[in-house]
């Protein structure tokens, strides 16, 4: 089968001593065989879209990637036109040596490029649902032209771990983003904590990656073991101290090619939007009673985390 072709919209951090899941989802969907990276857009997220623009760069050079456009993205939520942050200085002192992105605006590349492939372009996002909202808002076409929406985002069967974040990080931070996207009709996978707090990159896989003779993998490994000691400094009332890190971003692109890797459940899901205590919060009905509502979405409800890590650091290494 010919392999499945993507958009992967991401708010990329790697490389700055930041998350490196994102980095590594990028990196996995290089490495399979069984997708094809047609068009990489950056979005406001874990870090301002410029910063996530320089910082792909940097990585797709890394990666010997020349030839997949990326294009920058919204640089605020939909709602919070205020909140335009800007690059700190060590990123911005990367920019004159990473690849240069593609002219253009990421919702309407993304609209340009389903509608010039119709049924053929899943779209991947890891970051949060602007880029995609505003791509339903320009062109509502998508929504029949989209072969698939797979989402890094949502926690659906538990809750936060802390008040002052009660919704996951890419819903949390443009809930009306998601709920544009989930009231859209795309037909979509959403792959949320439930599943992606349980696949994780140990310290031990670190340091194998570490010692790979693959430039790549020494480079994520070393990131990735700053990293999880970064957690203990950010979390310092977690306890046992961290010693691995979830791989939330790369097991969404993993179920792209491997879509065995999780169990899924349709549901009706609605998310709260606002300023309040419950800001990204989902709400999930897993259609259970006698009269359920009509299901919008798949949720992944279990994942088989051996077999990711299997899938995952095998491609890793090749590179």
């Amino acid at each position: 089968m010919a392999p499945t072709r993507i958009i992967l919209d991401t708010d990329l951090s790697m490389g700055a001593g930041a998350d490196v899941d994102d980095g590594f989802a990028l990196a996995l969907a290089h490495a399979d065989p069984d997708i094809q990276l047609d068009l990489i857009t950056t979005v406001n997220g874990n870090t301002d879209v410029e910063s996530a623009t320089i910082l792909t760069g940097v990585l797709l050079d890394r990666l010997g990637i020349h030839d997949v456009p990326l294009v920058h993205g919204s640089a605020t939520p939909i709602m919070h036109t205020d909140l335009h942050r800007t690059p700190a200085p060590h990123v911005l002192a990367l920019r004159d040596t990473a690849r240069p992105c593609t002219p253009g605006y990421a919702p309407v590349a993304i609209v340009e490029h389903i509608l010039a492939h119709p049924g053929e372009i899943t779209v991947v996002a890891i970051g949060p649902l602007t880029n995609i909202a505003l791509a339903l808002l320009l062109e509502p076409r998508i929504k029949s032209a989209m072969k698939e929406l797979v989402i890094m985002g949502g926690i659906f069967l538990g809750t936060m771990y802390s008040r002052a974040k009660p919704g996951e990080f890419n819903v949390f931070s443009d809930p009306e983003a998601a709920r544009a996207v989930l009231r859209s009709g795309i037909p979509q996978r959403w792959i949320g904590l439930d599943c992606t707090l349980q696949v994780r990159l140990t310290m031990a896989d670190a340091e194998q990656l570490q010692s790979s003779p693959s430039e790549f993998a020494a480079f994520a490994g070393d990131a990735t073991i700053k990293y999880i000691d970064h957690q203990a400094v950010r979390l310092p009332g977690r306890l046992p101290k961290p010693d691995s890190i979830p791989m939330h971003d790369p097991l969404a692109v993993a179920v792209v090619s491997r879509p065995d890797l999780c169990e899924y459940k349709d549901m009706a899901v609605s998310v709260i939007t606002g300023d309040g205590e419950a800001r990204g919060v989902m709400i999930a009905d897993r259609l259970e009673t006698p009269s359920p509502p009509a299901p919008n979405c798949r949720v992944a409800v279990s994942v088989n985390a051996d077999g990711f890590r299997s899938h995952f650091l095998s491609l890793i290494q090749k590179l």
